[in-house]
């Protein structure tokens, strides 16, 4: 009986904690996402507070992302009355056919009596994001065309719809480029990039400058594009992405203008603010006009420069460099017709021809350097030139720019070299040095111009506070969504 009363059953582990924690998460709930962001614009036009209004855009991510026609007409019909309100007949209208056969329990429930513009304006931006998602972009472009009235309106009484009024000239943009039909749009675009100046609405002066940028350049206007930046400014107020933007298209500019340092400076600075875990797409880009720009200035990229991007985006520009590093034209030549299809959609096709030249440069310096004396009929048949009367062109061309020191004889059709001089003896270590004291320059007033401090406010109640809150992820998905639209 004693060994009976102290043996002791093993406790069971509770089994629901465990079901718990490897339960999913449950899925999002699109109605009660859009519910709560309907709140915060209501409390941004009462409250008079911009800053409710910019975080219902951020957490408008998820909801462009899983909804269905069929939520937004129930949004509709649930948030705004069903009276005189022009843009909710056009966004149902948009809609399409399943706005007339959703029905809903939001048909029963009592719409409210009212609703201010900026909730209409809110929720006709969810189904333009939904239009362009489903690549219906010809309804997306009338929906903003007829929301644009609105916005004006809003935007001369209210300065908390900027940030509304830059997603749709954005989607605005953006559709008609996917139709075709960009010039339609840009005096409009011109015209409203104006009126945000006057009005220092900042962040959609930013947008539509980017806007306007990224449509000359599609159009190969790169005067155009070029004059446009000479007479207007970025403003300083602006979001990161939008700023890395605009580094961008200048950087792109500056380099089809043969002013490849400039563009190099910009493109780094441009990577550097890009976010390195999201917008792939966009440091792709980067990447590739990066690439080429430092091959023309006539360094050669790190093998590191391709390498932490997913895909073979970047093979075509690994190849080039190849050959530019070894000088060989064949391979340069084959490269080029292999992936001409993925330089003509790059819009690199200009860029990439002007490597030529360096790829011959870079194989006379290497004969240079190999020979103290070589014949010009050698030089012609190592860098496959058309004639010896080519390769002295080029070797003269060669030695008047600097690359190689030598001299032609020309009685004896030969080159020879000077010998290899020293470096030290220069003035190339003065002007390194000079390139690095004006990088870390730069780098340190724009740490200073993007210092911000924290105005002082009130102390708010505790729950009003913890809804203030920003966590990291919030602020990531934000720039995912700027940075990943295009």
């Amino acid at each position: 009986m004693a060994k009976d009363d102290v043996e002791m059953k093993d406790a069971a582990a509770p089994a629901p904690a465990a079901d718990a924690a490897d339960a999913p998460p449950p899925p999002f709930d699109v109605a009660a996402g859009i519910h709560k962001n309907v709140g915060f614009v209501r409390k941004c036009v009462e409250g008079a507070q911009p800053r409710l209004l910019a975080r219902a855009l951020r957490n408008t991510t998820p909801i462009r992302r899983k909804c269905v026609a069929a939520d937004l007409v129930t949004a509709l019909r649930t948030h705004l009355p069903p009276g005189d309100r022009a843009l909710r007949a056009a966004s149902l209208k948009a809609l399409g056919p399943v706005a007339d056969a959703a029905m809903t329990d939001a048909d029963e429930a009592s719409p409210p009596d009212d609703a201010p513009v900026e909730v209409d304006v809110y929720l006709a931006f969810l189904v333009v994001a939904f239009l362009v998602r489903e690549q219906r972009f010809a309804e997306a472009s009338q929906l903003c065309e007829a929301t644009l009235p609105k916005l004006r309106q809003a935007l001369r009484e209210r300065r908390a719809v900027d940030n509304l009024a830059a997603k749709f000239y954005f989607y605005l943009s953006l559709c008609h480029e996917k139709l075709g039909t960009s010039d339609a749009i840009a005096p409009t675009l011109f015209a409203a990039h104006r009126t945000a100046v006057l009005q220092h609405a900042d962040v959609s002066a930013a947008t539509l400058l980017n806007t306007l940028l990224r449509g000359l350049l599609a159009q190969n206007r790169v005067e155009a594009a070029l004059k446009l930046v000479s007479k207007t400014d970025f403003p300083e107020s602006a979001s990161n992405p939008q700023f890395c933007r605009y580094l961008y298209y200048t950087g792109r500019i500056q380099a089809l203008q043969l002013d490849y340092t400039d563009a190099h400076t910009k493109l780094m600075q441009s990577q550097r603010k890009a976010p390195a875990t999201t917008a792939i797409g966009f440091r792709v880009e980067i990447q590739k006009l990066a690439v080429l720009v430092q091959l023309l200035i006539g360094e050669v990229p790190d093998r590191s420069s391709f390498e932490g991007f997913k895909g073979r985006a970047l093979e075509p520009y690994l190849q080039l460099t190849r050959a530019v590093r070894r000088g060989d034209l064949p391979a340069y030549r084959a490269c080029v017709a292999a992936h001409a299809s993925v330089f003509d959609r790059d819009k690199t096709r200009s860029l990439v021809a002007r490597l030529e030249q360096n790829v011959v440069k870079t194989g006379l310096r290497r004969l240079n350097v190999s020979y103290s004396r070589i014949s010009l009929d050698d030089v012609k048949a190592r860098l496959h030139l058309d004639s010896a009367a080519s390769a002295e062109f080029v070797c003269a061309k060669a030695i008047k720019d600097g690359v190689i020191d030598a001299r032609i004889d020309h009685d004896q059709q030969q080159i020879s070299s000077k010998g290899v001089a020293d470096v030290y003896s220069t003035g190339e270590p003065q002007k390194a040095f000079h390139r690095r004291i004006v990088f870390c320059l730069d780098v340190r007033n724009e740490a200073v111009k993007a210092m911000q401090y924290r105005k002082e406010v009130p102390k708010k109640p505790e729950e009003e506070a913890k809804e203030d809150k920003q966590t990291d992820e919030e602020i990531a998905k934000e720039i995912e969504e700027e940075l990943g639209e295009e």
